[in-house]
């Protein structure tokens, strides 16, 4: 496209393309059926197609979609341009709360009661598929990829304040988050979202330490023997060796 001609590059384009087309068709098809998208009976199904800079190969393939049938999208600038948006987005300061609490609080449930009451609320842990804590990804799905976990905390963020815009509950003018170190499992936030959340006002809760032994052990219990003693054998330094040795017996020997 860029050495010769635009002409060239689309007759090219077109004897790579041709022989996919089935093919594209089919894994679009399949996309839809795992996701389990509802269909109302008539409408068609909306896709959304995006390449790296929103030029041809997107614009080529949601033609081909839109004969088949499907209601085509295409991501103007295609997802380097979202990219940045999403980068842009940490660059603003946000209207947060930060929910405190030592480990088995009950903070999540907390932030999940707020949401009930119509409260904005992002769960930084459900975004990185982790709890945070050493046994945070017991019973969790596999952790997104650091871009994927900014992605999608960019549109969180995004939604949440258009949400607070739109309230017509006065109350409802801040974004309630967990409090989390900057290290979630494997993902990090972002700097100057990190730095914004430092800087935000904190309501600890105030738990007896019985009731949250009792929480976390409930929560935690369930989990296979291995998965808990690799879990302890993570935070070895900060336990000691004889600590670390006399949790695992104590699990070995239940």
């Amino acid at each position: 496209y860029k050495q010769e001609s635009r002409e060239k590059a689309i007759k090219i384009g077109l004897k790579y393309f041709g022989v996919k087309m089935a093919v594209m068709v089919e894994a679009v098809e399949q996309i839809i059926a795992a996701k389990k998208l509802p269909k109302t009976p008539g409408e068609k199904q909306t896709v959304l197609v995006h390449c790296w800079r929103g030029g041809m190969r997107s614009a080529g393939v949601a033609w081909l979609l839109d004969l088949y049938g499907y209601k085509v999208c295409t991501l103007a600038g295609g997802y380097k341009a979202f990219r940045n948006w999403a980068l842009q987005q940490f660059e603003k300061e946000y209207p947060l709360k930060v929910i405190g609490g030592y480990t088995g609080s009950g903070k999540t449930e907390l932030l999940y009661a707020l949401q009930q009451r119509n409260k904005t609320v992002i769960d930084l842990e459900c975004l990185a598929n982790h709890k945070g804590s050493a046994f945070g990804n017991l019973g969790q799905p596999p952790q997104p990829s650091q871009e994927m976990f900014e992605n999608k905390l960019a549109l969180k963020l995004y939604n949440a304040c258009a949400s607070i815009q739109q309230s017509v509950d006065n109350s409802n003018n801040c974004i309630w988050i967990e409090d989390e170190s900057q290290r979630i499992g494997n993902v990090n936030l972002p700097h100057n979202f990190y730095r914004n959340k430092q800087s935000a006002p904190v309501y600890f809760i105030d738990i007896d330490f019985e009731e949250r032994l009792n929480y976390i052990v409930a929560g935690y219990g369930k989990f296979e023997k291995d998965k808990l003693v690799t879990a302890i054998m993570r935070i070895k330094k900060r336990l000691g060796g004889l600590e670390t040795k006399t949790a695992i017996n104590y699990l070995l020997e239940d």
